[in-house]
């Protein structure tokens, strides 16, 4: 990383969590991951879910197509874990360079996860086979039991399934706890052991709970997992500032339709890849961190997945830019609506 007052240059960044979608949403969204990511995670689970290495090349190969001209954006596919896959299924896919990893949704837990795990007995035989060839898992760290309030669901699954069995049984198992929310997530993390590390999303270093609740109810900010009280945005905070290498960029950017968001029962997510890359920047800059802003970005998930860092290299410069408006789904009359819309950051990319 090199640094001047006003510029800042970093190795260039991978998003280790994203939702594309398909179709018309797919090639409105996927350019801004591309203007300033060298890779993605590419979340599975599309309707219905992306569960063979079949069905992952073909979603690669329509990712593929939808890329901007002279971009070389490399989509990582994954395997939606369901209580009937098959563990030669997921080893051939891994094994065959297709799954990078497999993405697990507790049933009901949040957009699109109604076809998940319904019991945890169902999937030791493919955790087993995960653990046995290097292949990480990637969790929707919630209970999603209706009785367990909202706000207690990451603190639920970390009890119930991280500590209870799932690191005992499988203790070199690769597991990603994604979009962690709360204290006891980054706690938890930063004591486990090298084979266990945690997405952080912008979104969640930015607002808390009564950013979304308070002055009345704000759709757009409207997530799972929720934000969480302040003391958890600050633990957040504060573990990605500290440079420890369990932490890395997953901005789980997830767009939905305005009419989706804006109705009776709105669809959770955020769309933030438009600008989350200054967001981080400007959270860094807060925390008087910086010099652990390229590690966080560009250097800590390749090391977990075992991948080299990218070669090239992306520019931001201390210059106050407005969040640019809504976003055009084409073919329709719906658009896309980017998290702070309106609002200023005091950074911008210059170069990809």
């Amino acid at each position: 990383m090199t640094t001047t007052p006003n510029k800042l240059s970093i190795i260039l960044p991978d998003d280790w969590h994203l939702h594309l979608r398909d179709g018309a949403t797919l090639s409105a969204v996927l350019p801004y991951t591309a203007a300033h990511y060298g890779r993605a995670i590419v979340m599975p689970n599309l309707t219905p879910p992306v569960t063979t290495t079949a069905e992952a090349i073909a979603y690669r190969e329509r990712i593929l197509a939808a890329l901007p001209e002279g971009s070389d954006f490399t989509p990582l596919m994954t395997c939606y874990l369901t209580d009937n896959t098959d563990p030669d299924e997921v080893e051939t896919g891994f094994k065959q360079g297709v799954f990078t990893a497999v993405k697990l949704y507790p049933a009901r837990a949040t957009t699109n996860s109604e076809f998940g795990v319904t019991a945890w007995d169902n999937i030791r035989d493919v955790l087993a086979r995960m653990e046995k060839i290097g292949m990480p898992l990637l969790v929707h760290g919630e209970e999603a039991d209706p009785d367990i309030d909202i706000f207690d669901r990451e603190g639920a699954f970390i009890d119930r399934v991280l500590s209870a069995w799932m690191t005992r049984d499988y203790p070199e198992l690769k597991i990603v706890l994604e979009h962690i929310t709360t204290k006891e997530g980054a706690e938890y993390v930063r004591q486990a052991g090298r084979n266990i590390a945690a997405t952080v999303t912008p979104h969640h270093l930015v607002i808390n709970r009564n950013d979304i609740l308070a002055g009345g109810i704000r759709p757009h900010l409207y997530c799972l997992p929720i934000a969480k009280r302040e003391i958890h945005r600050q633990a957040l905070r504060e573990a990605v500032a500290s440079g420890d290498q369990s932490f890395f960029l997953g901005t789980d950017s997830a767009p939905h339709p305005i009419s989706a968001k804006e109705t009776d029962c709105g669809c959770a997510g955020i769309f933030n890849v438009a600008n989350a890359i200054e967001i981080y920047a400007n959270v860094f800059e807060e925390m008087d961190a910086l010099d652990h802003f390229e590690a966080f970005a560009s250097l800590n998930g390749p090391n977990f997945y075992g991948l080299e860092a990218n070669t090239g290299v992306l520019t931001l410069k201390r210059s106050p830019q407005i969040v640019m408006g809504d976003i055009d789904i084409p073919g329709g009359n719906d658009t896309i609506r980017p998290f702070l819309s309106g609002e200023k950051t005091n950074w911008s990319v210059v170069n990809n």
